[in-house]
């Protein structure tokens, strides 16, 4: 599909035949096509008008798609007959906006490559809106015409939106249409910004210049290596804590029982990390960098913590007792990532937020679709004493009010539908042992 015309004009250009009907399936399946859509929900005044071209996509009334930069053309009929030629306009980059996207598209070989196995990768979108290129429409930007007369979107509009979403689904270089580059001439200028020239000087780093030697050729010629040792096999369970019966009165500022309960967690964390450098199977980490202070306080608190360091460990992390066993709770649902969600509040923006609400619209019917308030990364359905809370890897972390605070009700998941059934309580609901 990726194959675009000239237009009449010189420009990209591309007509998609059309698509058959869209009966008992979703119009968008990937996070760019529902952002797609959030955008047109957000920008029409009426409700109906979208709802009225869903309608019209679903039964196949939306004939042939022309894409072209800055507009989408296609004729749109009623059930009586009727046709119309509706059309959504999107401002294109500017020179400047593409130039400094081919850069940063080019600087990840991923990114390409993803791009034509059909996906749009997140982090290059959210990278480009950091710098200011916005690809995906922002509220007011998409802007309607149509032959019927009305002067805001209306259903055939609504309709032409729908079916481009399904188009986006299979090629997100319709987008790139869209905003104003064909495929052709985008891979070209990526290509070029890409391809060392010939007698650039090497990159500091690159003895043997650009091209480099091939590491299948440098790992045969390397036969003066010796051979390295096996490595060893992971031990099954960690060690416990040494004996501190010496027969010795311990000082009055040490508590044997906390000394031994740090020893034996200090145990368990080496054993951890020894199983990860081994490359032990079941030593997946939670993290890959080294806990902070804050976080590997309330690992500790994780077991059958003595009366004596339970007290210096809610101390340590900034939290009274309850606080702590709130934190351990989250700890065991997900570590680290599940303590910056029970901690922090962030904004999320741009294409994150698209993202988020593509998600939430999906999850439900109109009619079955919760009333959320949202604050930050936190919605909350007030009436009911639940939250959903958006991590920075887009899973959502159910939470539930008890006792006047929000704690963390169950495991992350990628439907928010799904972690909003664990957030509410039922009769089954039981509290993690020891929270």
């Amino acid at each position: 599909m990726s194959r675009f015309e000239r237009g009449p004009e010189g420009g990209p250009e591309h007509t998609f035949a059309a698509l058959p009907p869209a009966r008992g399936r979703a119009f968008a399946r990937t996070w760019w096509g529902r952002a797609w859509l959030a955008t047109l929900e957000d920008a029409a005044l009426e409700a109906t008008a979208v709802k009225a071209g869903r309608r019209l996509a679903r039964a196949g009334e939306v004939g042939a798609v022309t894409v072209r930069p800055g507009r989408v053309t296609a004729v749109v009929r009623e059930p009586k007959g009727a046709a119309h030629r509706a059309d959504v306009l999107l401002p294109e980059l500017s020179e400047r906006e593409w130039d400094r996207f081919v850069d940063l598209a080019g600087r990840q070989a991923g990114h390409l490559a993803a791009l034509l196995d059909g996906d749009l990768p997140s982090h290059l979108i959210e990278d480009a809106a950091i710098r200011g290129i916005e690809l995906l429409p922002g509220l007011g930007e998409l802007e309607p015409e149509c032959d019927c007369g009305a002067w805001d979107h209306c259903g055939h509009t609504a309709a032409l939106c729908h079916q481009v979403a399904r188009l986006l689904d299979e090629d997100p270089f319709v987008l790139l249409l869209m905003r104003g580059r064909g495929e052709s001439t985008f891979l070209r200028e990526l290509n070029e910004r890409s391809t060392p020239q010939p007698d650039a000087p090497a990159e500091p780093g690159e003895p043997f210049g650009a091209e480099g030697v091939d590491a299948a050729e440098a790992w045969a010629a390397a036969d003066i290596l010796p051979a390295l040792p096996v490595l060893p096999p992971v031990p099954e369970a960690p060690g416990g804590p040494p004996s501190y019966d010496t027969g010795i009165a311990p000082p009055t500022a040490v508590d044997p029982e906390a000394l031994r309960y740090l020893a034996g967690k200090t145990a368990q964390e080496a054993h951890r990390l020894l199983g990860r450098a081994l490359g032990g199977s079941g030593f997946q980490d939670r993290e890959h960098r080294a806990l902070t202070a804050a976080e590997d306080v309330v690992r500790l608190a994780d077991g059958a913590v003595p009366a004596a360091a339970a007290d210096r460990l809610a101390e340590g992390s900034g939290r009274d007792r309850a606080g702590l066993a709130t934190a351990v709770r989250a700890w065991r649902l997900g570590g680290p990532p599940a303590l910056a969600v029970l901690d922090g509040r962030w904004q999320v923006r741009d294409a994150a937020l698209a993202r988020a609400r593509a998600a939430l619209e999906a999850a439900w019917e109109t009619d079955e679709r919760p009333s959320f308030r949202q604050d930050g990364n936190r919605w909350t359905v007030g009436d009911e004493g639940v939250q959903l809370r958006l991590g920075p890897d887009g899973r959502w972390w159910p939470y539930r009010e008890e006792g006047g605070h929000w704690v963390p009700a169950g495991a992350p998941d990628r439907n928010p539908a799904t972690a909003l059934a664990t957030a509410r309580p039922t009769p089954e609901t039981r509290s993690p042992e020891g929270s």
